[in-house]
C-alpha cells in the first residue's frame, strides 16, 4: 500500500458515494455533481443502486460513473458494493445478488474499482467477513448511516480484517441522498492528477486518507516510531492490533501511552505527535480526533 504521502500528485477531496434521481436520490445526477462542485470538491463519483449514472466533468470537478449493487454475504446477509469508475451498465445482471467476489469481479471487469460498503449497517459480524481479491477495501466510515441509525462507523469490522491480515485500504463517504442534509459530512483526501486514470489507481493503491473534518499534513514511519502532523487535535492513536497500540491526548494532563507530544498549538491542541510502533504489531493505523469530535482515518502504514 503507498503512502499518499510520499506519492506525486495534488489532494483531491472526494465524494465517493452519493445518489441521485436515478435511483433513490433527490437531485438529478449533474445537479449532484453541481452541489459537490460548489462545496469545492474535486472528485465525485455517482453511485446509484443498479444504475449506472453519468454527468459531465468540468476543469475544476472530475465526476466519475459508478454503482452500487447488492451481493450476498455470509449469514444470509444482504451486502452492498460500490464499483467506483466502472465503464458500463450493470443492466446485464439483471438484480442479480451475486456473492462479494463474483460482484467485485464483475466491477473489475467493467473497469471499476470496488469496495464493501458500510458493513456495520448491513449487519454484518466482525470478523464473519473474508475480502476477496478483488474487492479493494471497505467503507470505514459512512455518515449517513451514522445520521439515519447510529450505524456508520465499521472500524471494528476493519480492524478485523486487517488482524487477519487483509491489509485493506478504507474510505470515509456521506453515501449522500438529500444534498445540504446528508452530504459534506465525510471525505476521502486522495493523492493524485485530476484524471480518471489517476483517481481509480490512487483507489487500488492506497493513496488516501479519509475524514470527517481533521487535515493529516503527514505521517512519517520508520523503524519503531511514527510521527503524524495535523490540525488541531485533542487526540492521535496509533492503532496497532487487539493488544497493542499507543495514544496522545490534549492538555497538560492529557493522557500520554507509549507516545510523545511534539508540538502543540498556544491552547494545548496537538499538531505533532511522534508514537512508538511496536514490532510485532500485525498492522498499524492512525485516528486523529478534533476539538469538535470530528474524526480522520489514515490506511496502515508501515516503517519505510
Amino acid at each position: 500500500m503507498d503512502s499518499p504521502w510520499r506519492s506525486n500528485g495534488d489532494w483531491l477531496r472526494a465524494a465517493l458515494h452519493t445518489h441521485s434521481t436515478s435511483s433513490d436520490g433527490e437531485l438529478v445526477p449533474r445537479a449532484v455533481a453541481r452541489h459537490y462542485g460548489r462545496a469545492g470538491y474535486d472528485v465525485v463519483a455517482l453511485t446509484d443502486h443498479w444504475h449506472r449514472s453519468t454527468a459531465p466533468s468540468t476543469p475544476e470537478l472530475l465526476v466519475l460513473p459508478g454503482v452500487e449493487l447488492n451481493c450476498a454475504l455470509p449469514d444470509e446477509r444482504d451486502g452492498h458494493v460500490l464499483g467506483i469508475g466502472i465503464d458500463r451498465d450493470p443492466t446485464e445482471l439483471e438484480g442479480e445478488r451475486r456473492d462479494l467476489a463474483a460482484t467485485g469481479e464483475w466491477i473489475v471487469a467493467a473497469g471499476g474499482v470496488a469496495y464493501l460498503a458500510h458493513p456495520y449497517w448491513t449487519g454484518a459480524r466482525p470478523g464473519g467477513i473474508e475480502l476477496p481479491e478483488s474487492v479493494t477495501g471497505i467503507e470505514v466510515f459512512n455518515a449517513g448511516c451514522e445520521l439515519e441509525v447510529g450505524r456508520g462507523l465499521s472500524s471494528v469490522h476493519w480492524d478485523e480484517l486487517l488482524e487477519a491480515g487483509a491489509l485493506c485500504p478504507a474510505l470515509v463517504t456521506d453515501d449522500s441522498h438529500h444534498p445540504g442534509f446528508d452530504s459534506d459530512h465525510a471525505w476521502t483526501w486522495i493523492r493524485a492528477e485530476r484524471t480518471a486514470p489517476s483517481v481509480l489507481d490512487a483507489l487500488r493503491r492506497g493513496r488516501f486518507y479519509g475524514s470527517s473534518g481533521p487535515v493529516i499534513h503527514d505521517v512519517e514511519s520508520g523503524e519503531g516510531e511514527v510521527v503524524v502532523r495535523c490540525t488541531p487535535a485533542r487526540s492521535v492513536t496509533l492503532l496497532c492490533g487487539r493488544t497493542s497500540g499507543t495514544a496522545v491526548n490534549a492538555g497538560r494532563l492529557g493522557y500520554r501511552y507509549g507516545a510523545e507530544v511534539l508540538e502543540t498549538t498556544a491552547d494545548d491542541w496537538i499538531v505533532a505527535a511522534r508514537l512508538d510502533l511496536p514490532g510485532t504489531a500485525p498492522f498499524a493505523r492512525i485516528e486523529v480526533v478534533d476539538p469538535k469530535g470530528r474524526r480522520a482515518w489514515t490506511n496502515p502504514v508501515w516503517p519505510a
